[in-house]
C-alpha cells in the first residue's frame, strides 16, 4: 500500500504491486485479518450511506470494506498499477471509485479537494498501514481538515514507531526454564535509532521484488504533525500478534515477539 513522494517510491510499489495483489489478496495477510481489520471494526463506525476516502489503497482492502459496510468509496493511491489492481479485485456492485493521488503534492491535494467526490467533505478518511511509506506528511496533514466533515474521523494505522520504524533489533535469548528444566527463548527488541533516523529500505511482503523506502517519525512528531492542524486523536491501539500466530520454524520472526505490539491505530476527529 503505498503513498509518498518522489518517483523512486512510487516505482517501487509499481514493480511490486502484482506480487503485492497476489499475495495479499482479495481477503488480506495475515496482519490484515489479526491486526487491522478489527481495529478498523472496533473504532471507525461506518453509516450506509456516508462518504468514505481511503487513501494509500493498494488492492483496495479498506476501500471494499467500507463498501460492504454501505459507505461510498472513494479510494486513491500514488502508485498506477495498484490502483489497476484495486479496480480489478472490485466488482461492479460495489460504489468505490478509483484514482490517482500523490499526498506529498499541495497541487494534486488542492486538485482533489475541488473534485466531485471530495465535493461536501468525508465522514471518514481511512490510510492503512502507509504513514511509515509516506515521505512527507505535512501536506496532508493540511489538507484533511478540509476533506472531513465536521466530526468526521481521520484513521490510520501504522508500522510501530518505537518498535519497528526506528529498526530496532530483534534479540532472542535462550535460558532454562527453573520450573521445568526445558530450553526456552526470550524476545526482545534492542532500539538504538528513535529520536531521529534516516529513510530505509525494507520489505513489506518477503520476496517482493523491489525494497522500498520507510521513513521514521518519533511519536511526537507523527501525531504532533496532525494535531497542528487541528485534528484531535480521541483513540488509539497499540495492537500485537498472539502466541497463536507464533512462527516456531524462524524463531526471528516477528510474530515470536508477541510481547511488543507491531501496529499501531491512530484515530483523530475534525473538531474545527
Amino acid at each position: 500500500m503505498s503513498s509518498s513522494g518522489g518517483r523512486g517510491i512510487h516505482a517501487a510499489w509499481n514493480d511490486n504491486a502484482e506480487f503485492w495483489d497476489e499475495t495479499v489478496g482479495l481477503d488480506g495477510n495475515q496482519y490484515w485479518q489479526q491486526l487491522q481489520k478489527p481495529s478498523l471494526e472496533r473504532l471507525v463506525p461506518v453509516r450506509p450511506g456516508c462518504k468514505a476516502l481511503d487513501l494509500a489503497t493498494g488492492n483496495g482492502l479498506v476501500a471494499r470494506w467500507l463498501a460492504a459496510k454501505g459507505a461510498d468509496v472513494t479510494g486513491t493511491d500514488g502508485s498506477e498499477k495498484m490502483i489497476e489492481r484495486a479496480v480489478q479485485r472490485s466488482s461492479d456492485e460495489q460504489r468505490i471509485a478509483y484514482t490517482l493521488l500523490d499526498v506529498t503534492l499541495p497541487e494534486a491535494l488542492d486538485e482533489f479537494l475541488c473534485s466531485r467526490e471530495a465535493s461536501e467533505g468525508f465522514d471518514i478518511v481511512t490510510c492503512n498501514m502507509a504513514l511509515m511509506d509516506i515521505s512527507d506528511l505535512e501536506p496532508l496533514a493540511r489538507a484533511l481538515p478540509k476533506l472531513l466533515k465536521r466530526n468526521g474521523i481521520f484513521f490510520a494505522t501504522t508500522l510501530h514507531p518505537v518498535f519497528l520504524t526506528s529498526g530496532a533489533t530483534k534479540f532472542v535469548e535462550v535460558d532454562t526454564d527453573p520450573e521445568t528444566g526445558e530450553s526456552r527463548s526470550n524476545y526482545s527488541r534492542i532500539i538504538r535509532e528513535y529520536r531521529e533516523k534516516q529513510p530505509w529500505r525494507g520489505v513489506a511482503v518477503s520476496g517482493q521484488p523491489t525494497a522500498h523506502l520507510y521513513y521514521h517519525r518519533p511519536l511526537d512528531v507523527l501525531l504532533g504533525t496532525f494535531f497542528k492542524t487541528g485534528l484531535v486523536m480521541d483513540n488509539m491501539e497499540e495492537l500485537y500478534l498472539g502466541q497463536e500466530h507464533g512462527a516456531s520454524e524462524r524463531s526471528e520472526a516477528t510474530a515470536n515477539f508477541t510481547q511488543i505490539p507491531v501496529v499501531m491505530a491512530l484515530r483523530f476527529r475534525n473538531a474545527a
